[in-house]
């Protein structure tokens, strides 16, 4: 026969188990208090079940052991103070949430030790929580359950704070010391700070640089609970592995490396071992960096200890600190503002054990930044290698440095990065630029969240539909599928299921033809190489050009014109050649057509990694002995015509190409100022072309806004400026369709009445 029914005061529900898993013994120093709820309850003993007893009984916050809880056993009274109190006692967490009857969201009192009850999160306030607000003073919204979690896992301290000691010491310099400044600790576990990245500020974020949101994971995947067991706090390793295969433990997932993460960001050459090996690499050489250049700079050798406040004075200057040494009075109190940020940013980073997980490229690019500020700092020459995009070369190395190679951190290839860094305290000569290995700060262009693709519309808080498709993560498969375009929310990148149908077994998606610009439609042979083309054909065609141009007299301004951008990476278009027309082709000319490689390398994906979109240039060493980096193809030439009359023909089809590209252009600026009027130049930013106010040849910034752009355009103008743009934007046209190109060049050259007698077109039948 079953108990009958019965009234029973229902004490809280972890405090009445624990006592009873325990023995009702209670480690000393914590109060046990039982706040009553009294209820009519029907059940039967036999059937009484706590869930997820077992689960948070073996969870950290069920410790009552640990540190977390204890530290202030010793306190007179036994009490944690209020700055603690939310996070390091359920019953301070009570009391942030006014479930005691006080002002919510606020700590006001001390609180009575104990560990994080059921009652913290299962209670209306936190139930109905969706807003966050982190150290930063940055509001999180739109939040579930996870905000529960946040509250306590977003560090007690941010980059702002960082910023904000900095303006108080008042120095003149980055490398003047701020008097009696202690360092400042961002606290433990702070998963939350990590996640958002940019959007929380967690980090010390050095001006002028793009840094990555939220990191967006997977459906299903993308909340603390989410991928968390929320009572035992553990990992659900096993739904990790329907991704990502060979995942069997926790262990594992350090081994994970997706394939938008496809560039070296450490440079020791290996980008097939797993994410978090390059952050614990750049940890490292971040380590090695401070001490550099603490002993080096300031004068005062650094170490670091585990325990507060972590960095202390090295006396014995052997590089590490002694439990001796770890003592309050040695702590570390000569920092410059330097130094403050990138103690900091290693601090960030080495406090959220998951960081590779939560957000790897936030983590990535704080290490990053730290390293180059401080390089740059220690006057080592290897910082001229470790320029931003767009900047130039330091002027000692007697190079230009292309803008895509930007990021490099020189170091010799028979080293590793370790012991570059530690070199650095006796480098006084220009590191050998010829031995450079690369270190990235930037993803591979579909997955860098700091590229102006995907960043040009963050104010607009929306991507308008002309651009959509190529430039969000969603626009593509919403075009496939529905054949429209519509505006898109702004993406921090691409991700699996902007090329893949699904995530199992990661199947593209269904192109069977490609649509150009000019109207004409080719299947190109493969589904992946359809969907390429979508984005790498351009928005424009050379039938764009000959449209605006009917019935206009060559050399007559006309105001309606202005000039066609046939937009950026048109490989398709240009690998295809007179078949869809990407170029302005001139009237009685004939041109090539698709330009037919070696049979094994006749698509994008046969030559460049789909994911980060490297050539593959160990397989063009089979054919074109010589052959070692991306740079060495510029040297391949198949075609031995003198095409740019310079008497040369031993020379790469790249430096014809670009000989021709540089006539084009004086050409180009000749023609608007001797049959114009109006001089002409080039800047790299829409809309590209602009008047020569100064008539100098160059245009300015100042030079380079849209009130400036030029507007005085002939036919014949508009038509060489739209070629020479066509080559310019597909930077591998001397390896997708060299003849093409060169014929595109040489005709409008001659078109503009430039003296074409030396030079040679490729005849149409080249291949």
């Amino acid at each position: 026969m079953r108990p009958p029914p019965f009234r029973i005061a229902l004490l809280s529900i972890a405090v009445l188990l624990t006592i009873a898993v325990v023995g009702g013994t209670w480690p000393a120093g914590l109060a046990i208090t039982a706040s009553a709820q009294t209820q009519d309850l029907t059940f039967n003993l036999e059937e009484l079940r706590i869930p997820f007893l077992e689960e948070w009984l073996a969870s950290p916050h069920a410790d009552a052991t640990s540190r977390s809880f204890r530290y202030w056993d010793g306190a007179d009274p036994p009490l944690v103070p209020i700055a603690c109190a939310k996070c390091h006692s359920g019953h301070g967490y009570d009391h942030f949430l006014g479930l005691d009857g006080s002002e919510p969201f606020d700590v006001s009192a001390p609180a009575e030790p104990g560990v994080i009850t059921c009652n913290n999160c299962h209670n209306p306030v936190s139930m109905a929580q969706t807003a966050v607000e982190m150290p930063s003073g940055v509001i999180l919204t739109g939040l579930g359950h996870e905000a529960t979690c946040m509250e306590c896992h977003q560090g007690r301290a941010s980059g702002v704070a960082i910023a904000a000691a900095i303006d108080r010491a008042d120095v003149v310099d980055h490398d003047q010391v701020m008097e009696a400044q202690p360092f400042l600790n961002i606290h433990y576990y702070a998963a939350a700070a990590t996640l958002y990245g940019g959007e929380a500020l967690g980090g010390f974020q050095y001006p002028g640089q793009f840094y990555q949101p939220r990191f967006e994971h997977v459906p299903g995947f993308a909340t603390c609970q989410g991928c968390h067991d929320p009572h035992s706090l553990q990992l659900d390793v096993v739904s990790c592995a329907t991704c990502h295969v060979g995942v069997e433990t926790v262990a594992d997932l350090r081994d994970i490396r997706m394939e938008g993460s496809l560039v070296d960001y450490d440079g020791d050459g290996d980008i097939t071992k797993g994410i978090y090996y390059e952050i614990v690499n750049l940890q490292d050489m971040l380590f090695e960096l401070i001490q550099a250049y603490a002993t080096d700079v300031v004068g005062e050798p650094i170490g670091y200890f585990d325990a507060h406040p972590y960095f202390f004075y090295d006396l014995d200057g052997d590089g590490v600190i002694a439990p001796e040494e770890a003592v309050r009075p040695n702590a570390y109190l000569s920092f410059t503002p330097r130094l403050l940020a990138a103690a900091y940013n290693y601090q960030v980073v080495k406090k959220d054990p998951g960081a590779y997980s939560h957000n790897p490229k936030y983590s990535i690019q704080l290490l990053h930044d730290s390293l180059v500020d401080l390089a740059e700092a220690l006057g080592a020459r290897v910082a001229a290698s470790v320029v931003r995009p767009g900047a130039a070369t330091a002027a000692d190395t007697g190079m230009t440095l292309d803008p895509s190679l930007a990021g490099l951190f020189a170091r010799s290839t028979a080293r590793s990065s370790t012991m570059l860094v530690s070199d650095l305290r006796q480098l006084r000569a220009p590191v050998d630029l010829g031995l450079v290995g690369q270190w990235r700060r930037h993803d591979a262009p579909h997955f860098d969240a700091s590229s102006r693709s995907w960043r040009y519309w963050d104010a607009a808080g929306a991507v308008p539909a002309a651009c959509s498709t190529c430039h969000t993560a969603t626009g593509l498969p919403f075009f496939l599928q529905h054949g429209v375009e519509i505006a898109q929310p702004p993406s921090t990148a691409m991700n699996c299921l902007t090329c893949h149908a699904n995530e199992v077994d990661f199947a593209l998606y269904e192109v069977e033809a490609a649509t150009f610009p000019s109207g004409v439609t080719i299947d190109t042979g493969g589904w992946g190489d359809n969907m390429c083309a979508v984005c790498h054909m351009g928005r424009n065609a050379g039938t764009t050009v000959a449209q605006r141009v009917i019935g206009m007299e060559d050399d007559q301004v006309d105001e309606r014109l202005t000039f066609v951008n046939i937009h950026y990476g048109p490989a398709s278009a240009t690998r295809f050649g007179s078949v869809v027309q990407g170029g302005y082709q001139y009237e009685g000319k004939e041109y090539v057509g698709f330009f037919e490689h070696h049979p094994e390398y006749m698509t994008c994906s046969q030559c460049h990694d789909p994911h980060n979109q490297q050539v593959f240039v160990a397989s063009c060493a089979d054919c074109h002995p010589g052959v070692q980096t991306v740079a060495d193809m510029r040297n391949i030439r198949e075609f031995w015509q003198d095409f740019d009359g310079d008497g040369d023909t031993d020379k790469g089809i790249y430096f014809e190409i670009r000989n021709l590209h540089v006539e084009l252009y004086d050409a180009i600026q000749s023609y608007a100022r001797d049959e114009v009027g109006e001089p002409i130049g080039y800047f790299s930013g829409h809309p590209y072309f602009f008047y020569d106010r100064d008539g100098d040849g160059v245009i300015s910034p100042e030079e380079a806004v849209f009130g400036n752009a030029y507007r005085s355009f002939t036919p014949r103008l508009l038509r060489a400026t739209y070629n020479f743009q066509v080559v310019q934007k597909d930077h591998g046209i001397y390896a997708h369709n060299p003849m093409y190109a060169i014929q595109l060049l040489f005709d409008s050259l001659e078109d503009l009445g430039a003296d074409v007698s030396g030079l040679t077109r490729p005849a149409a039948t080249l291949y």
